[in-house]
């Protein structure tokens, strides 16, 4: 994947655009709302708290996985959202020794649990719901150590025969809850 084409907005999870649809690139119409998901500058409110911010953002995790899988899979769809989501990042703060930390995430991020099943469910309904942002971390994702394997085993793979890790959401506050239900924060 080039400069190029992530300027021109396409993604490297599997051929998979902002709302997760295999095969679904720039252009396409379906794609054309979700990939405009994020904050304009206005709305980045730092002084307020998360719970007023517009759009919610989750991550729902697999929760059988062991903890350091389970940490790298929300780690990784963590990077793929704060990549594809404007504004989700605050500013960057300097302690008091001049010190630069970088922007963390301003409107907050839950971090939940569910059963396999219960995620997919969860990432299909994201997927579905227009104005949503999707990252998802396929299983193949570690299980291959070439990241072109795991590109080439996602194309193989029928989107029903897909099982996932975790799943990244980032959309309006009521659609995002709906979609999560009262799923648990991950333990």
């Amino acid at each position: 994947m080039s400069v190029q084409d992530v300027q021109d907005g396409r993604t490297a999870q599997g051929g998979r655009g902002a709302r997760g649809e295999a095969g679904r690139g720039p252009g396409d119409p379906a794609l054309d709302g979700a990939a405009a998901v994020g904050f304009a500058p206005d709305e980045v409110r730092t002084d307020e708290p998360t719970r007023s911010a517009r759009l919610k953002w989750v991550v729902v995790v697999d929760e059988a996985l062991p903890a350091g899988r389970a940490v790298n899979a929300a780690a990784c769809v963590t990077a793929a959202t704060a990549a594809g989501v404007t504004g989700l990042l605050g500013p960057d703060g300097t302690d008091a020794g001049g010190s630069r930390h970088p922007g963390l995430p301003w409107a907050g991020c839950s971090v939940l649990a569910a059963p396999a099943g219960r995620l997919r469910e969860v990432r299909d309904r994201a997927a579905a719901s227009l104005g949503v942002f999707v990252a998802d971390m396929p299983v193949a994702a570690q299980t291959t150590r070439v990241y072109d394997e795991y590109l080439a085993a996602v194309a193989g793979s029928p989107p029903e025969s897909l099982e996932y890790h975790a799943v990244s959401i980032v959309g309006p506050r009521n659609r995002v809850d709906k979609i999560v239900g009262r799923l648990p924060l991950l333990a």
